[in-house]
């Protein structure tokens, strides 16, 4: 006889009722500015850095150098994994999606200037003009990744204890 326990009291086996919904995702990715950005390297191996992002118009948007590993493998095999937690926000629990895209690299004038103000202003840059300026180099390009499929999602709140065998925290409401 197999017993069930309560996720995050008894067990964290089947974290499947704990997947984020789209109100989470909406706030997670409106409220992160940094993700591992996945791809596939020559030869195989699968590479990551950690990079800033915008997410707008239902797609992530990101920027490199032309020439960087990760810039270059786009060209050879589209297909990427955008991971974002919810680590160094201010949202309450531990939260994170994975989702798979496909991806665009984008080199034209029109995509920088649409996005390269935005990209300042999500991340927080203090002199927004001088950053854009600064990301404005002639190598510069801009990454869209159109999703395909969320890969694996989390949100800790779902769970009555906090996953690692102590209470849930409480937050809260005064102000």
């Amino acid at each position: 006889m197999t017993v069930v326990g309560r996720i995050g009291v008894d067990d964290l086996e089947d974290l499947r009722s704990l997947r984020m919904d789209d109100d989470g995702r909406t706030e997670l990715l409106r409220v992160a500015t940094e993700c591992v950005f996945v791809f596939s390297e020559p030869g195989g191996w699968p590479g990551g850095v950690v990079m800033s992002f915008l997410f707008e118009e239902g797609k992530f948007w990101l920027t490199a150098v032309a020439g960087r590993t990760h810039a270059e493998a786009l060209r050879l095999d589209p297909r990427v994994t955008v991971v974002v937690s919810s680590q160094g926000t201010p949202l309450q629990g531990r939260r994170m999606v994975a989702v798979r895209g496909v991806a665009v690299v984008h080199t034209d004038r029109a995509t920088k200037e649409w996005f390269l103000p935005r990209f300042a202003a999500k991340v927080g840059a203090a002199a927004s003009e001088e950053f854009v300026r600064l990301l404005d180099s002639p190598k510069r390009v801009v990454f869209e990744v159109t999703p395909v499929r969320i890969a694996a999602s989390h949100d800790s709140r779902k769970m009555p204890g906090d996953g690692r065998g102590g209470p849930r925290a409480e937050t809260s409401t005064e102000e």
